[in-house]
């Protein structure tokens, strides 16, 4: 039987090359800081860069390979299903997220909720994904 944790950390990651390393360090720091066992869970999404490569030899983790793109949905699907902690933290691989907001998500949790959710202020998503969204929003609001 599989150790539990106290604490889950899953990351869907798609070509984020250059990225693995500095969030796999930043949530080690995160999570050894509040004194928690916890594990660290990457979903390699069908990266067609090197994020699978960047992956290799960092302690620790627990790596799951897709053979192509499924989607965030389904890379977080399988990162919970794989999961050993009490407590499912989830944030995207593109170093948005900080990890060192862990602790004031699981402050909010020790208040009594079950569930825990923050959002990205002033966000720093490239131009054409700005567009994109707003036009998927905008079609969103039609139906």
């Amino acid at each position: 039987m599989e150790e539990k944790k106290d604490i889950s950390v899953i990351i869907p990651l798609y070509n984020e090359e250059g990225n693995v390393i500095e969030m796999h360090r930043r949530i080690k720091e995160a999570c050894q800081d509040l004194g928690k066992s916890f594990e660290i869970i990457f979903i390699n999404d069908g990266s067609k860069d090197k994020t699978a490569e960047e992956c290799q030899g960092l302690s620790p983790l627990r790596l799951i390979n897709f053979r192509k793109n499924f989607g965030q949905t389904a890379a977080f699907d399988a990162g919970i299903k794989a999961s050993r902690g009490d407590v499912i933290v989830m944030m995207d691989g593109d170093l948005q997220n900080d990890p060192a907001d862990i602790k004031l998500l699981l402050a909010e949790m020790e208040k009594g909720f079950d569930v825990v959710a923050g959002w990205r202020f002033q966000r720093k998503d490239p131009v054409s994904k700005k567009i994109f969204s707003r036009g998927a929003n905008r079609c969103r609001s039609l139906w």
